[in-house]
């Protein structure tokens, strides 16, 4: 998709020495490193908060649906915005929309952190996730166009994607350790990692936006039916689907993202292009990002209550259970480019997505009373397609598209990841309300991840086999 040319221009030999040659690579590195402390904080902001709630309850008061809605009013407007994002990303500029959702979730950072009652708190919660929104698309543009050479831009994925890593392995650890301090630090810890993101993006280059009027209609269709979607999800793990406000939650989506597609065929400058999807790697990719997270984040919820209610552990053994499937994520994420620069981002992905359904399979019919050992190195192969899958995808999607219009397709395959993990979560939070059946209810669960794991596995084998990039 690029020429040689135009590598020539944005990727500078590592033996280039003058400073009208190095600036090139300087740039691209403040923006890969900026764009790596946004998905930071936008990932530690999603796991961070839940280990504070205690605390929060005995600051702030509030009853258990309130607490809830701390954490999941940051998730409702991240999905439900990630659509309209994408698109405004690419229509700004990348650099501009990542910097403004940078300082808008900056600030509502320090609102949380000095929030006087719960309600305000979730306000804030809610501001943060729309900020988030912005950011994570733009991010994944900003890295498409710093590094117009394939090798070098599937390298700075991987280097990118450290930054979620980090954040998921860490986020529990860190809220804990500051919450014995004091709850609030959680949310101004996002201050100084924010700051030092805006002096990174100031030295970045200045991206070029795609002039086209808004999609009115398509951003109001859109942004209605992930909030609908996304809000009869999260309401469906704790009411249970048949509930009234689920079920009509759930057909305001229908019709409301009917109305998006529709829009999508006739207006004369779509919020989403349906031409994007005629690209069998962009189908391919955003399906497998909607069914990692709902292994990737359906294990982890589905085991920890199993291990706390069923087998009686506290919330600090549950963990140190966690750990290995964490570690090997974070200590093979900075390799995942290299290796798939070795045997192919296909082979890569496919291998992943195996490794996961094998894992999940596997756990869903181990005996309740199995070894939390035995436990712990299963969890691992789920673990595995942390660096396996995600950053491969994403470095073979954001090869598919034009750098115009990567805003657009990174906002479609972070909304995939954000309903494939909303929805396991319903899912399976249904399937565990019974305490007599909870067994039976992690069994199901799993099984069902491991059955949609194996489909996308079958579907990854289509992706177009590619030559391994090499530098220019």
């Amino acid at each position: 998709m690029t020429t040689s040319s135009t590598t020539a221009t944005r990727e500078t030999p590592a033996w280039a020495s003058d400073g009208a040659a190095t600036r090139p690579r300087r740039h691209a590195s403040a923006a890969l490193t900026a764009a790596l402390l946004g998905f930071f904080v936008v990932t530690i902001d999603a796991v961070v908060v839940n280990v504070t709630l205690p605390t929060i309850r005995d600051d702030l008061g509030g009853g258990v649906a309130g607490l809830q809605w701390v954490v999941d009013g940051y998730t409702l407007m991240f999905a439900a915005l990630l659509l309209s994002a994408g698109s405004l990303s690419d229509r700004l500029g990348a650099k501009r929309a990542f910097g403004a959702g940078l300082v808008v979730f900056v600030l509502a950072s320090v609102a949380c952190g000095l929030a006087p009652t719960l309600a305000f708190l979730i306000g804030a919660r809610f501001v943060q996730g729309s900020a988030a929104a912005a950011m994570m698309p733009a991010s994944m543009a900003l890295i498409r166009q710093a590094y117009s050479d394939a090798k070098a831009r599937g390298r700075a994925v991987g280097i990118w994607a450290m930054g979620g890593a980090v954040a998921s392995s860490s986020g529990p650890v860190l809220g804990g350790v500051l919450t014995l301090v004091d709850w609030r630090l959680v949310f101004f810890v996002n201050v100084p990692v924010g700051a030092v993101a805006l002096l990174l993006l100031a030295r970045t280059r200045p991206s070029t936006p795609r002039p086209a009027p808004f999609d009115l209609v398509g951003q109001f269709t859109g942004v209605s039916g992930m909030s609908a979607l996304t809000f009869a999800a999260i309401e469906a793990g704790s009411r249970g689907f048949a509930e009234p406000t689920v079920l009509a939650a759930f057909g305001v989506a229908v019709i409301a993202l009917a109305g998006f597609v529709r829009a999508q065929q006739i207006v004369a400058h779509p919020m989403v292009p349906l031409s994007l999807f005629r690209s069998r790697t962009v189908v391919i990719t955003v399906a497998s990002g909607f069914a990692f997270m709902i292994g990737y984040y359906g294990l982890p919820f589905v085991i920890s209550l199993f291990l706390q209610q069923h087998r009686g552990l506290s919330a600090l053994a549950t963990g140190i259970v966690f750990l290995p499937m964490m570690l090997i994520g974070l200590a093979l994420t900075p390799f995942s480019a290299r290796i798939g620069e070795r045997i192919g981002r296909k082979r890569l992905i496919v291998a992943g997505l195996l490794l996961m359904t094998a894992g999940l399979a596997a756990i869903g019919v181990l005996p309740a009373t199995a070894s939390l050992w035995l436990l712990a190195g299963l969890m691992v192969l789920v673990g595995l397609g942390g660096p396996t899958v995600s950053p491969p995808a994403t470095a073979v999607l954001l090869d598919a598209v034009d750098h115009e219009q990567a805003g657009v397709a990174s906002g479609v395959f972070n909304t995939s990841r954000q309903i494939g993990g909303a929805l396991a979560i319903a899912v399976f939070g249904g399937l565990l309300t019974n305490p007599t059946t909870v067994v039976t209810g992690v069994h199901t669960s799993l099984l069902i991840a491991a059955a949609v794991l194996a489909a996308t596995t079958v579907l990854a084998l289509f992706l177009p086999t590619t030559a391994t990039p090499t530098s220019t």
